[in-house]
């Protein structure tokens, strides 16, 4: 399948914004993806932290890693590919943790939307991975669909203080969201907050930019003006003059503050790469 590429550059000045959350070694980017890092870099992207799925997707991941060197890596089992294998699945991708640098465990998570076949082999992937994620010190990036209360209490219960991470696609409410942050985790924000009937701009707005990184999701969430097409990292700048509007704050503000969110969370001690 092609795509047409759609240019668009959001005016700025040379603040720089990080995607946290992007897919871009799955097929849907097969045929272009020297040419949408370009658009990404010109748009201001500096970084595109790149969460695994499932054991397929590991080597292609890592592919993009070996070409692109501001492409940075998660390791992780996704909620939707637990199944009764899932203990072996995640030691043979736990194999890789010292073949490559590794900047989050992720993206792991609850996910009771597709199917809840495998809730309870859900549940106890999850704490298996938050607990090889504090082991390792590094942050984790939450995947949770009908299932926010859960994930929640799953990270409440296993906060020690040392815990950090992202809540991806957040689309909670205000309550969700300040749980959240009084467990020590950030929001991630995606093209959910542009969609005018999502209510996200509301419980956003009474969030601190502190607490806020930005992301894709692409392919997936597609900002407006592009919903229904293909997501790519470019449109961070989409996310991000919506969240300025949000915020009643400029678009550079918004970049230098998640961006410093985003450089605080990965850049721990176990990373031996230094991101500029």
């Amino acid at each position: 399948m092609g795509y047409t590429l759609i240019f668009q550059t959001v005016e700025t000045t040379k603040v720089m914004f990080i995607d946290t959350h992007a897919h871009i070694y799955l097929k849907e980017f097969e045929n272009d993806l020297d040419a949408i890092l370009v658009h990404a870099q010109s748009n201001g992207i500096s970084h595109i932290f790149m969460p695994n799925i499932d054991e397929a997707s590991m080597p292609l991941m890592i592919d993009v890693v070996k070409s692109y060197s501001y492409c940075h890596p998660m390791l992780g089992l996704h909620p939707c590919h637990v199944y009764d294998d899932y203990k072996k699945v995640i030691e043979n991708l736990w194999k890789q943790y010292d073949q490559h640098t590794f900047y989050a465990v992720g993206e792991i998570g609850i996910d009771l939307y597709w199917d809840k076949t495998f809730h309870k082999e859900q549940i106890d992937a999850f704490k298996r991975q938050i607990a090889l994620a504090k082991e390792v010190n590094l942050p984790f990036v939450i995947h949770s669909r009908d299932a926010l209360d859960i994930t929640i209490s799953t990270v409440q219960e296993m906060q020690d203080g040392t815990l950090r991470g992202i809540f991806h696609c957040f689309n909670g409410d205000e309550m969700q969201a300040h749980k959240i942050l009084d467990a020590g985790f950030l929001l991630g924000i995606g093209g959910v907050l542009t969609y005018k009937n999502a209510g996200l701009d509301k419980v956003i707005a009474q969030m601190p930019l502190s607490s806020l990184v930005l992301e894709t999701d692409a392919p997936y969430l597609s900002p407006i003006p592009f919903r229904g097409k293909r997501n790519e990292p470019a449109y961070i700048l989409n996310i991000a003059t919506k969240l300025a509007e949000v915020k009643n704050t400029s678009i550079d503000e918004v970049g230098l503050i998640t961006t410093k969110n985003a450089k605080k969370l990965f850049l721990g001690e176990i990373n031996k790469v230094q991101i500029s």
